[in-house]
């Protein structure tokens, strides 16, 4: 579940960013999360593990007219691989529905894969609702 980014949550979202190559070195981290909280329309964002309950994962947008651009994303290295990027991508395009989710050249290959995965999807429940309508007919 995706949350506004709150100052009770600066530590754990430096921590998160950290994981950010660009992010290591801590005046860089400070200064990023200064830039997020200037505009109204850049944003953070922390994900709340839906098992464990915990916040593992942070993402920075930029809001503007018709897109979403997903500056940074970063995960706890230990929830890595279990799909929770394409679930925070979920999040952010129910949220911004009118929206298109684009990436920096750093996040693109992300969301291209998002973009792949809930194509195929579509897909295969297109799919699935032909054969069902024939096995009705």
């Amino acid at each position: 579940m995706l949350l506004d980014y709150k100052n009770d949550y600066e530590k754990i979202t430096m921590g998160l960013l950290s994981f950010v190559p660009d992010l290591k070195e801590v005046t860089r981290l400070q200064s990023e999360m200064e830039w997020y909280q200037q505009e109204e329309n850049r944003k953070l964002y922390l994900w709340r593990g839906e098992e464990t309950r915990d916040l593992i994962a942070v993402v920075g947008v930029e809001i503007g007219e018709d897109l979403i651009l997903l500056r940074h994303i970063a995960i706890n290295p230990s929830f890595r691989n279990e799909g929770i990027s394409y679930k925070i991508f979920e999040d952010l395009d129910n949220q911004f529905s009118q929206k298109k989710v684009i990436g920096t050249l750093e996040t693109a290959p992300l969301v291209v894969k998002w973009e792949q995965e809930k194509a195929k999807k579509q897909d295969n429940n297109e799919e699935g609702l032909e054969e069902k309508e024939e096995k009705e007919d």
